[in-house]
C-alpha cells in the first residue's frame, strides 16, 4: 500500500494524474504551498471551534440533558469516516477528496456519484455560513440589513481565496486564533462561576443526562450532531497542496476531528452545568432550544460574553465559508480536470483555481442571497446541507472496501481497517441519514437524481464520440 501511494504522489507531483489535459500553462496544477498546520486551519476553520452554540439547546432537549455525552459518542461516530479518508488519501492523494477516492475504489460511474453528492454540501454549506454570518451582523448592526452584509462576506473571503490558498491560510489563522481567545474566556468565566455560585446541575449531568439516562435520546441526539463536524474532511481537498507527502493529511484529519470534539465536550459540558432551564423544560418549549446557550450565558456571566461570543460567531462563519468554497473549488476543478465537468473549470493561474474559485463562488453567493431575502431562508438552507456529504461519506467507506478488499492485487486486506471499520462507518451514516428531515431527503434524492441524468448523458456523449 506504501508503494502505490508514493507512486500516486509522484505522479500528482509530476503532473501526470489519469484524465488531466496534457501540458499548457492553463492546466498548469496546483502550488504545493500548505503545511500541517495550515491543514488544521483549514479544517477547523470550516467546523468552527464553537459550532455547538447554535444547535446546544436542540441537543440538551433531545438527549434529557447529556449533551457532553452526546458529542462524545458523535466524535467516535465521525472518527470511523475520518480513518476511510486517512487510508484513501494516501491511495490517491488529489485534489477531487472523494471524488477521487471513489474513482479509485469503486470505479468512474460511482466516483462521479460520490463528487456530484460532495457538491450540494461544498456549495450549501458555505452559504448558511454566510448568511450566519450576515444575521449575526445585522443583529450588532440592525441599520444595515442582514442581505448587505451577507454579499460582504461573499466578497471578501473569496477575495482571500483567489489571492491563493496560502494568503488565506495566514489570514484564517488569525480568523481561528480569535474564536480560540473567545472560547477560552468563555472557559474561563464559566469555571470562575462554577466555583463561585456553583452548578445549576449536577455536574456529571452532560454524561448522565438531568432527569434521567436514555440511550436512544442519546443516539436521536448524534444524527443532529454529527452535523457540527461537517467540514473537517475539506482538509482532503488540499492533498495537491500540501508539502511532506499524503501522510501529513491523514494526521490533520484525525487531529483536527480529535481536537474539535474535545472542545464540543468541554464546551457543552461548561454550559450545561450554567443552564439555568432543565432539558425537559428546553423539550417543551423548542422556541426557546435556538438561544439556550446565549441564555445561559447572559443569566450567569453577563451580556457582554454574550456579544462577544456573537462577534466571533459572525466572523468565524465567514471564515468557515471561505474554507468550505476553497475546498469547493477544489473539488470542481478536480471534476472539470477529468472530464466530468467543463474542462474550463481546471483552468489555473499561478498554481491557484481561479476559474473554479469564482464558479464557486457564485453559486454560494446566489443561494446566500437568496435566503438572506426570505424570513424562511435559514430553514431552508438548513434543511437540505447535509444529506451530500453524508451520502458521499457512504460512499468513501465503500472505496475503502472495494480498493482494499476488490480491486487491489499486491495482498490481502487488513480486515479490521479495511472491511470493518469502514461497513461500520457506513452503517452509522446511513443511520443519521434515515433520521435526517424529509426535506433534506427530498433534495437529496432529486440531487442524486440530476447526478445520474448527467452521468448518463456523458456515457451517450463518450460513445458517440468513441464511435
Amino acid at each position: 500500500m506504501a508503494e502505490t501511494g508514493a507512486m500516486a504522489e509522484k505522479a500528482q507531483v509530476n503532473g501526470e494524474s489519469a484524465g488531466r489535459p496534457p501540458g499548457g500553462t492553463d492546466h498548469e496544477g496546483l502550488r504545493r504551498s500548505l503545511g500541517f498546520r495550515d491543514l488544521v486551519v483549514y479544517g477547523l476553520l470550516f467546523i468552527a471551534p464553537m459550532a455547538p452554540v447554535g444547535v446546544f439547546g436542540t441537543l440538551d432537549a433531545k438527549s434529557h440533558g447529556a449533551v457532553a455525552l452526546v458529542y462524545v459518542v458523535a466524535t467516535v461516530a465521525m472518527a470511523f469516516t475520518a480513518f476511510s479518508y486517512a487510508q484513501m488519501v494516501r491511495v490517491a492523494p488529489q485534489a477531487g477528496s472523494v471524488f477521487a477516492y471513489a474513482r479509485k475504489g469503486l470505479g468512474e460511474g460511482p466516483g462521479f456519484v460520490a463528487g456530484w453528492m460532495a457538491l450540494l454540501d461544498y456549495l450549501l454549506i458555505p452559504a448558511v455560513a454566510y448568511l450566519f454570518a450576515g444575521i449575526a451582523m445585522e443583529a450588532l448592526v440592525p441599520e444595515v440589513d442582514r442581505w448587505v452584509w451577507t454579499g460582504i462576506a461573499v466578497v471578501v473571503t473569496t477575495l482571500l481565496n483567489l489571492w491563493g490558498v496560502r494568503a488565506a491560510a495566514r489570514v484564517g489563522f488569525a480568523v481561528l486564533l480569535m474564536e480560540v481567545v473567545v472560547l477560552l474566556v468563555f472557559v474561563v468565566s464559566a469555571a470562575v462561576v462554577l466555583v463561585r455560585d456553583g452548578a445549576q446541575r449536577d455536574w456529571w449531568s452532560p454524561l448522565t443526562g438531568d432527569t434521567s439516562f436514555s440511550l436512544a435520546a442519546v443516539v436521536g441526539a448524534v444524527s443532529v450532531a454529527v452535523l457540527s463536524y461537517l467540514g473537517f474532511d475539506a482538509i482532503a481537498a488540499f492533498a495537491e497542496e500540501v508539502t511532506g507527502g499524503s501522510a501529513k493529511v491523514a494526521r490533520a484529519l484525525l487531529f483536527c476531528l480529535v481536537l474539535a470534539g474535545a472542545l464540543f465536550v468541554a464546551q457543552t459540558w461548561l454550559v450545561a452545568l450554567l443552564e439555568p432551564v432543565s432539558s425537559a423544560e428546553l423539550a417543551a418549549d423548542p422556541g426557546k432550544q435556538g438561544s439556550a446557550f446565549y441564555d445561559a450565558v447572559d443569566a450567569s456571566v453577563g451580556g457582554w460574553l454574550h456579544d462577544l461570543v456573537a462577534v466571533s460567531k459572525a466572523i468565524g462563519a465567514a471564515f468557515a465559508a471561505l474554507a468550505g468554497q476553497a475546498a469547493g473549488g477544489r473539488l470542481l476543478f478536480a471534476m472539470g480536470r477529468e472530464g466530468r465537468l467543463p474542462r474550463a473549470l481546471a483552468r489555473t493561474d499561478s498554481g491557484v483555481p481561479r476559474v473554479a474559485l469564482l464558479v464557486s463562488a457564485v453559486v454560494t453567493m446566489t443561494a446566500a442571497l437568496w435566503a438572506a431575502r426570505r424570513d424562511d431562508g435559514l430553514d431552508h438552507l438548513v434543511s437540505v446541507v447535509d444529506v451530500g456529504a453524508l451520502t458521499a461519506f457512504v460512499l468513501l467507506h465503500a472505496s475503502v472496501v472495494g480498493w482494499f478488499a476488490v480491486r487491489r492485487t499486491e495482498g490481502p486486506p487488513h480486515w479490521l481497517r479495511h472491511v470493518v471499520v469502514p461497513v461500520l462507518g457506513a452503517a452509522i451514516l446511513v443511520a443519521v441519514i434515515v433520521e435526517a428531515s424529509a426535506a433534506a431527503q427530498v433534495v437529496g434524492v432529486v440531487w442524486f437524481a440530476v447526478g445520474l441524468v448527467v452521468l448518463a448523458l456523458q456515457g451517450t456523449g463518450r460513445r458517440t464520440a468513441g464511435g
